[in-house]
């Protein structure tokens, strides 16, 4: 039996028993395994992972152990550049909402297997948002997040505060039903598509360019804008 040393680092502990946060992990086997097998079958997944040292020497998640090897491993700390685009799983539709309001690319619906979510990430280079740590471990995946909260408004502060966002915000930009650009239109080519009473009380108007939805700045734009701004001070 060969062992080697594991230390992981900040957020990754997230997902490790308590008895094995922040130290020393003895890691036993028999046939060498990659870092990246030897470190998700501890339970992180590897999109979470930016930097792996062995011996002080960063190596890719290739590096087959060897006996007596000290690992350390760090997550992700480069904020993203620009694009940025998203793809989330069944069950975080509020989040995708609040992630189209603040203006940023974001795919989902609830009828997504976790093939097609895979296979969309890979092809359109999107960044997984999951609940599911087993999703974030499909060897193909490059760049994903799992979400720690399961709360709409602290999901949506974590994807902010992980991927470097204030600052970026787009608001109104993105359909909240579809994620389809937001074009600004006429009071005639809305006409008959929206309550008559709308129509006269309001002169800006604007649809999405994928499913036509209509918006107007009614009583519900003052009440988002307040959560834009909620959202800046993150």
């Amino acid at each position: 039996m060969k062992s080697a040393s594991f230390r992981f680092h900040d957020s990754l502990n997230d997902f490790l028993p308590w008895r094995r946060k922040f130290s020393v992990i003895r890691y036993e086997f028999y046939i060498a395994p990659t870092v990246k097998d030897a470190i998700e079958s501890m339970g992180v997944p590897h999109p979470e992972v930016d930097v792996i040292l062995v011996n002080k020497i960063a190596v890719d998640f290739d590096y087959h152990l060897h006996e007596g090897d000290a690992i350390e491993v760090y997550p992700v700390s480069v904020k993203h550049g620009t694009p940025i685009k998203f793809i989330l799983d069944v069950h975080l539709g509020s989040l995708a909402r609040m992630l189209r309001l603040l203006g940023f690319d974001t795919l989902y619906q609830n009828y997504y297997e976790d093939k097609v979510i895979v296979q969309i990430a890979v092809t359109e280079n999107r960044i997984i948002l999951t609940r599911d740590v087993l999703l974030l471990k499909h060897k193909v995946i490059r760049s994903g997040y799992w979400l720690r909260s399961q709360h709409t408004y602290e999901q949506t502060t974590e994807v902010i505060k992980y991927f470097g966002l204030t600052g970026r915000f787009r608001p109104f930009s993105r359909c909240l039903e579809c994620n389809g650009l937001i074009m600004e239109t006429t009071r005639e080519e809305v006409e008959g598509k929206v309550p008559l009473q709308v129509s006269q009380d309001f002169d800006e108007f604007f649809t999405c360019s994928d499913c036509l939805r209509v918006y107007w700045k009614g009583s519900h734009y003052d009440k988002m804008k307040l959560v834009i701004e909620r959202f800046r001070d993150v």
